[in-house]
Parts: C-alpha cells; structure tokens; sequence
C-alpha cells in the first residue's frame, strides 16, 4: 500500500515539472504518450479489472454491469467540468488570468480518487479465484494508473500556469490532483472493513473504475488517431502499449 501512494503522489509531482522540459504548446511527446496509456489502459480493463469484478462472488446480485456504466457515463459528466484534461486536453483559453478552475480541480480529484480506491492490497489469502486474481492484478492496474497520471498531470500543470502564471503557486494547486489516488488507496485498504472486496462497496468501486477507464481510453485512442488518418508513430506507441499489458500477464 505505501508503495501504491509514493508511486502515484510522485508520478503527479514529477510530471508536473515536465512543462518545464516540454513546452505545452508541443503537444507532439503528449499525444505519443497518451497512445501508449490509452492502450495499456484499454487492455488491462479488459483482461484485468473486468474478469476481477464479473468474478466477485457479489456481482450476481448487484449487477456490476449498471456500475460499469455508471462509471461510463461518470467520467462524461466529469469531463464537462474538467475539459478532458486527464485525457490530455490543454485548454489555456478557458478561465480568466488569476483565478482558479476550481470545478476542473475537483473533478480530477473524483477521478483520481476513484482509480486509487481499486486499488486493494490483500495481506492475507483469501479463499476465491477473484481475490488471487485481484491480488496478482494490483501492480498491473497500478502502473496503468500511474502511466494515465503522467500526460494528465501535465496537462493540468500547464492550465494552471496559464492561469495563475506562477509556477509555484500552480505546483501547489497540482498536489490536490497528486494526493486524489493515495487517499482513495488509504480510504479502501484502512477506512473500508476487511471484507470489504467480498461485498458491495468494492464491487461498485470495480465497476466504476472500469467504466471509467473504458470511456477514458477509447476516448484518447480516437482522439489520438482524427479522421482515421495513419500516424506510424502512435501507431507504434499504441502497440508498444499493448504488448507491455499482454506481456505482464506472462510475467
């Protein structure tokens, strides 16, 4: 679990320097990046969290197909007030100088807590195909969640320089997206009971994030390819994605 949150906090942290590296304005290494996650996310969503939640014993139930929807349609209404930053979307126009996107802060917050809520690290066997396979899947869904962070943090960076146009003043603005995952970790390893995975909560969890993750991905991998015009590098980008998901099923 400690792991988990230091990896995601810095993640957000240290992507956040990156618009000192890359101007925001090119956004070429963006859209390469956003090809990779995008597939690595598609991939694990469907080989990893999918089975992980159709497989928990509660599902029949409490029909996690409306929660996979629910998650869906979530990230939609997200967006409107987020402009598809997590998706790499900069949007320096919006907003006047000076003030605060307050509405696009807290929806990434929902968002990045939600991703860092599944992600449920169990210290004991439990009897279940789905919590072993939940349990073999955390460091997969992890490292997706930390690829998706990095061109999503930069994105926001460079929205809050154009607003506050202060360095500083925008990197301590970004730590509300940095510490969204590690609390939604610690909410669902600490606050939740033990048998948490076995009901309810964590199976709503699952399926939103999924939902969610599906709505993301698709989104970056249409985005990432306008007008079905062929781009050889995010195409490369794309399978590299791709492969490194299917890989880690084999490692």
């Amino acid at each position: 679990m400690i792991i988990a949150i230091l990896v995601l906090f810095f993640t957000v942290v240290l992507s956040g320097f990156l618009v000192k590296v890359f101007p925001p304005h090119n956004s070429k290494w963006l859209k390469i990046a956003l090809s990779f996650s995008g597939a690595y996310l598609f991939t694990i969503t469907i080989i990893h969290l999918l089975p992980d939640v159709l497989q928990n014993g509660a599902t029949r139930s409490n029909g996690v197909g409306y929660w996979v929807l629910a998650g869906f349609f979530l990230q939609l209404v997200l967006e409107l007030f987020s402009h598809g930053v997590e998706h790499g979307h900069i949007h320096h126009h919006e907003g006047r100088v000076g003030s605060m996107p307050f509405l696009l802060l807290g929806s990434l917050f929902v968002h990045s807590f939600l991703e860092g809520s599944i992600l449920v690290e169990y210290g004991q066997p439990h009897a279940g195909h789905a919590h072993a396979h939940a349990s073999d899947s955390f460091y997969l869904v992890l490292l997706g969640v930390a690829l998706h962070h990095v061109p999503a943090a930069f994105a926001l960076m460079s929205v809050l320089l154009s607003r506050l146009e202060n360095f500083r003043k925008a990197f301590l603005w970004l730590l509300i997206f940095a510490v969204g995952s590690p609390l939604g970790i610690f909410f669902s390893n600490v606050v939740l009971p033990q048998e948490a995975p076995d009901g309810l909560v964590y199976t709503a969890l699952m399926g939103l994030v999924a939902g969610n993750f599906l709505h993301i991905s698709t989104t970056i991998l249409f985005e990432t390819s306008p007008d079905h015009r062929f781009n050889r590098t995010k195409l490369i980008a794309t399978l590299f994605g791709l492969a490194l998901a299917l890989g880690s099923d084999f490692v």
